[in-house]
């Protein structure tokens, strides 16, 4: 799909700037003041004005996209007036001639419907008025209509036809990318509510029933716990942002591990080695905390003997390297394989399948988790994680209320 849109954005700019050219040329010249050829301004002026086009609508067609972007995509044809309409009314007008609005409504029932574009001669009283003729382009996403550009001009022209066309197909680009993006968000909002129904009601109730046991023989330490507990469960169950810090993310295994020793007191030996260089790194939330909590799983429930883990995130240069040790029981390399593919989902493989899904949909595919493990020798979870990420921007600190 990223190569298609790609090959199109190619084939389309070229048309457009030749488009945009011609109308330029035909309808009002302009001195070029020297500044290249007239083929190298028209192509600046035409990339500069879909540049700042294209922002707005990777939002979504809406009253307030289109009217931020009508302006630059009417620059882009060089017509007098130009408006965007969703399938029921007109988004926004840019130019003169605004009256027009309610006959360019009702001739657009055809073009919405069959989604292919028609010229038509418009009917006006108004002396003043430079318009006669529209253009109209269906804008369309995944073969469904979701309105329509329309270009309004003095005389009909085949060439604002042609140059209509494509620049409708390139708005309908943006419009696909931001169906793309809203997708992407839903998808991952979907899994960050399956990590939080995947935490486990014994974990809960386990702490609980430790906290309550400290209760009466040592308060204070009763009262460090809760607070550990609503701290932990409140970055667990927050409702803004898909994505958080390291340092953030660190907190919060801080306070899951405080409970977790609380439990079961000197079994457990935790080690953490930091770059500070790598805590304001940016990631998607509840990315690491499951890996943690995997190996505490592995490495002492079931289990009689000690258990120690180690956390360790270094300053590779352009990515962070965060890597989660157990000496735990392991598991057979078959089995992991078969739960990241999703063909199984044993009790605690949802969460390493769960993040390498999301790292790999946020980084690429060279970003999922590198896990070595084999029966007995307990695991050892990798994570490759790029400084800086397009898109990829923490929420803020969650603080104590």
């Amino acid at each position: 799909m990223s190569g298609f849109i790609a090959g199109l954005c190619v084939a389309v700019l070229p048309l457009l700037a030749a488009g945009f050219w011609l109308g330029r040329r035909t309808a009002r010249p302009e001195s070029l003041g020297g500044l290249g050829t007239p083929v190298e301004h028209a192509t600046f002026e035409t990339l500069h004005a879909a540049s700042l086009a294209a922002p707005p609508l990777r939002a979504g067609l809406t009253g307030e996209t289109a009217r931020k972007s009508a302006r630059r995509l009417r620059s882009l044809l060089g017509t007098d007036a130009l408006c965007l309409t969703d399938d029921t009314r007109v988004l926004a007008w840019d130019g003169v001639g605004a009256h027009h609005r309610a006959e360019i409504m009702d001739r657009l029932t055809g073009p919405l419907e069959t989604g292919r574009g028609e010229a038509f001669r418009l009917t006006c009283a108004a002396p003043d008025c430079p318009l006669r003729w529209a253009v109209v382009a269906p804008l369309t996403v995944d073969d469904r209509v979701h309105g329509a550009l329309v270009a309004c001009a003095p005389r009909e022209s085949a060439v604002l036809v042609r140059a209509a066309g494509e620049v409708a197909r390139w708005v309908s680009v943006q419009l696909e990318l931001a169906d793309l993006d809203q997708s992407r968000t839903r998808l991952i909002e979907a899994e960050i509510k399956a990590l939080r129904a995947q935490i486990s009601p014994h974990f809960i109730f386990n702490s609980l029933a430790v906290i309550a046991s400290f209760v009466r023989t040592d308060p204070e330490r009763a009262r460090e716990l809760l607070l550990e507990f609503a701290d932990f469960t409140r970055y667990s169950f927050r409702r803004h942002g898909d994505f958080t810090t390291l340092a953030d993310e660190l907190h919060a295994i801080d306070h899951y591990l405080a409970l977790v020793r609380a439990r079961f007191g000197d079994r457990l030996s935790v080690t953490l080695q930091i770059a500070p260089e790598v805590l304001p790194v940016a990631l998607p939330y509840l990315c690491l905390q499951p890996l943690v909590e995997n190996a505490v799983k592995h490495g002492l429930e079931g289990k009689a003997d000690k258990c120690h883990i180690s956390i360790t995130a270094q300053d590779t240069g352009a990515e962070a390297l965060v890597v989660i040790e157990d000496d735990g029981a392991g598991m057979d390399p078959d089995l992991l394989r078969r739960i990241l593919a999703g063909e199984v989902s044993p009790s605690g493989g949802i969460g390493l399948s769960n993040v390498d899904d999301r790292l790999r949909q946020v980084y690429g595919d060279d970003y999922g988790l590198v896990i070595e493990t084999a029966v007995g020798a307990g695991m050892k979870v990798t994570a490759r994680l790029p400084k800086y990420q397009p898109g990829v921007h923490s929420a803020g600190r969650l603080t104590r209320e």
